[in-house]
């Protein structure tokens, strides 16, 4: 019996390969190598969807074939995206519907990215119009965004003011943004779920002081809301908090449809809250895929796949649904919350659970460090990360456990179980913290 050559030479890894091999031993031949990859189940520090329901899959398999930019070919496609643009409007809170405008996109990065470029051509053009010189334009945010915000500064010229974390707080604070704002401020960043820790900042603060500011200094300067991960948390298990549209500096918001939104990688959603905010000069008409068809994105093909499947989820869940799903994840998060602190060995950073995020770090009676016990939650094959907060808190080290709609009881049950373990043999054996074992650490996940 032949046996295929895979199994003993691998497959070409260099070099452009001369000849083919048989469909099924192509598949085999990557498909075993990706079950190397961790359990995605297991992977705590993932805010990603990692499980759809089979009428979602079968969806996205009609679907994997659709180029989503081709409205003349697909124009229903086109149609889905604008459905979940109104129905966002509706969820945020825009005061008129029919006024606001967004765009789906390849994920939050993308749609933080045309966010602030718009605000930015906004500012340029008062600027110009004004006859005031439009050369040197900020951008207000803090120390914990994501690492998204430092590109956008970098790639389109924009001077990063960036406002340091406290190593007793870990949002913005107000009074720290007053004295960073002025005439060239393009936009001041506020963020719904934190990446490091999952708190919110001030946003309803902020909007007061940007008001103030309009109204004594004339600085109509817009706010952005990264709720990459909130903005499908908020409206469900916070409804009474004011953070999106009812806010009048809030100007655009984003937020991850393959996060929380409950959707495979690969759809993000920008909202802004009128059509008055996205300039008409970052809008570009193409007609040869047939007639003209105006776009809005950094990419131009790509598949439709997963933003029909963001209308599957908002009308198979609708409100009722998301609030369900939301409160579930949020009850595991407090179950976390609460075991972790009876242990005594931990302190919770977000008591509070703005959203499901579990964000804790060891005490220092601890004889053992951070790095230390989510290498031995490794062994279990749990991905729970460890890592070092912002400048000016770097000394403080969390760990963070993403709670999504995957996790249950039991399955939280057994990783605490699993940390009280790891917890002992690194009390057995009696290893001391130390700096050598965060780099260790490090170059692992490199490895890996």
């Amino acid at each position: 019996m032949s046996r295929p050559d895979y199994l003993t030479q691998g497959i070409p890894r260099e070099s452009f390969p001369d000849a083919g091999m048989p469909a099924r031993d192509a598949f085999q031949a990557i498909h075993l190598g990706l079950r190397v990859d961790g359990r995605p189940s297991m992977n705590l520090a993932s805010f990603v969807t990692t499980s759809m329901e089979p009428e979602a899959r079968l969806l996205i398999e009609e679907a994997l074939h659709t180029n989503h930019i081709d409205h003349e070919e697909y124009p229903i496609a086109d149609r889905v995206e604008q459905v979940c643009v109104r129905m966002l409007a509706d969820l945020w809170n825009a005061p008129d519907g029919e006024r606001a405008v967004g765009v789906a996109t390849i994920g939050s990065s993308e749609a933080i990215m045309l966010g602030l470029l718009a605000h930015k051509f906004n500012w340029r053009k008062k600027r110009e119009d004004a006859g005031l010189p439009a050369d040197k334009p900020n951008v207000v945010y803090g120390a914990e965004t994501h690492i998204v915000w430092d590109k956008f500064a970098r790639y389109f010229d924009v001077e990063p003011r960036k406002v340091p974390m406290r190593e007793d707080e870990y949002v913005l604070r107000v009074e720290d943004v007053a004295e960073l704002i002025d005439e060239n401020t393009i936009a001041v960043g506020a963020v719904l779920g934190t990446t490091f820790i999952g708190q919110n900042d001030p946003i309803e603060g902020l909007n007061d002081l940007l008001v103030r500011t309009k109204a004594e200094r004339g600085w109509d300067i817009p706010m952005h809301v990264d709720g990459a991960s909130g903005g499908f948390i908020a409206p469900f298990a916070h409804p009474d908090e004011v953070w999106d549209f009812r806010l009048e500096q809030v100007a655009s918001i984003n937020a991850s449809g393959h996060k929380y939104g409950l959707v495979y990688p690969g759809v993000g959603w920008l909202l802004f809250r009128d059509r008055d905010f996205l300039p008409e000069d970052l809008i570009f008409s193409v007609n040869y895929l047939g007639g003209a068809q105006p776009t809005f994105t950094f990419n131009f093909s790509r598949g439709s796949a997963m933003v029909q499947a963001q209308l599957y989820q908002f009308v198979r869940l609708g409100r009722a649904g998301y609030r369900q799903v939301v409160d579930d994840m949020m009850a595991n998060a407090r179950y976390l919350n609460e075991a972790l602190e009876k242990t005594g060995r931990f302190e919770v950073m977000n008591p509070g659970l703005a959203e499901p995020v579990v964000t804790f770090r060891l005490r220092d009676t601890s004889a053992f460090d951070e790095y230390h016990l989510v290498d031995r939650l490794r062994m279990e094959g749990w991905i729970v990360p460890a890592y070092s907060l912002p400048p000016n808190a770097q000394d403080v080290t969390v760990m963070r456990v993403v709670v999504r709609n995957d996790m249950t009881r039991d399955k939280a049950d057994i990783l605490l179980a699993h940390i009280d373990k790891a917890c002992a043999y690194l009390d057995a054996a009696g290893v001391p913290p130390t700096e050598p074992a965060r780099k260790t650490h490090d170059k692992q996940r490199r490895r890996c």
